[in-house]
């Protein structure tokens, strides 16, 4: 996800964009705008388009909704402001939450979680997509097969035996069913993309989960939960606790 942060104090955009980075470790922040023409500048480029945007009100060259009158801007914002009496204002443009300075961690992780759940709203019923699915899943191919380094040769793993891909020290590598590990010669992100993803789930950054290896499901700290499986392993398979909705729904589907 590309955020974007308009802020004209550099501290308060370093502390807003260290709280961003921990709680979406897989966000791009493109830059931090200080001014209202630097905003129009970046985003008149067709090129420059964030998914989502924290933006202070009282910038050095006026309101930054001076910003939405001047151009167009599709992507929701998240104000963050000193002062209470531009709320209306907010929400009359782009705004879907409205967050008083100083920023804490607890108050951009709701904003965050009214972000996703407005966008999983906004998404197509769940019966029209699982539909097209089906219609078009006989043109998807996925990986049967993983082929690994053993020795001095290389030797095919069926996908279907594979408990987990997980990233240690850099490097990742197979963890299979019946508790053996190879590593692999890939990028999480190649791996994700060749697997079936009705089988496979990104439960964290480091590990890509199968399904059938999961023996059970239970809660834990911070509003995360950790799964238990009957493969011996030294990792804690722990989701991320952004993912556990999207997880919990990912279990449940055939």
């Amino acid at each position: 996800m590309k955020i974007l942060i308009i802020e004209d104090e550099p501290h308060n955009a370093q502390i807003l964009s260290e709280i961003i980075v921990q709680l979406k470790p897989d966000s791009i922040i493109p830059g931090i705008l200080e001014s209202i023409e630097q905003a129009v500048k970046y985003l008149s480029n067709q090129n420059n388009k964030p998914d989502l945007i924290f933006a202070d009100i009282q910038l050095a060259d006026g309101l930054s909704f001076e910003i939405f009158t001047k151009i167009k801007i599709k992507c929701p914002v998240i104000f963050c402001t000193a002062y209470d009496q531009y709320t209306l204002q907010a929400f009359k443009t782009n705004g879907i939450e409205y967050i008083l300075k100083p920023v804490k961690e607890e108050d951009i992780e709701a904003a965050f979680i009214k972000y996703e759940t407005l966008k999983e709203s906004l998404k197509p019923d769940n019966e029209i997509v699982n539909l097209l699915k089906q219609t078009f899943s006989q043109k998807e191919s996925y990986k049967t097969s993983i082929l690994v380094q053993y020795k001095e040769s290389f030797i095919p793993i069926a996908v279907n035996k594979i408990a987990f891909f997980v990233v240690e020290n850099e490097i990742l590598y197979i963890q299979t069913m019946d508790n053996q590990r190879y590593p692999v010669f890939k990028t999480m992100a190649e791996i994700e993309s060749s697997i079936d993803p009705s089988l496979f789930f990104r439960i964290n950054r480091q590990v890509l989960l199968n399904k059938n290896a999961i023996k059970e499901v239970q809660p834990y700290f911070n509003r995360k939960v950790i799964i238990k499986t009957d493969v011996r392993i030294k990792e804690q398979l722990i989701v991320s606790r952004l993912k556990v909705t999207e997880f919990m729904n990912w279990i449940e589907q055939s």
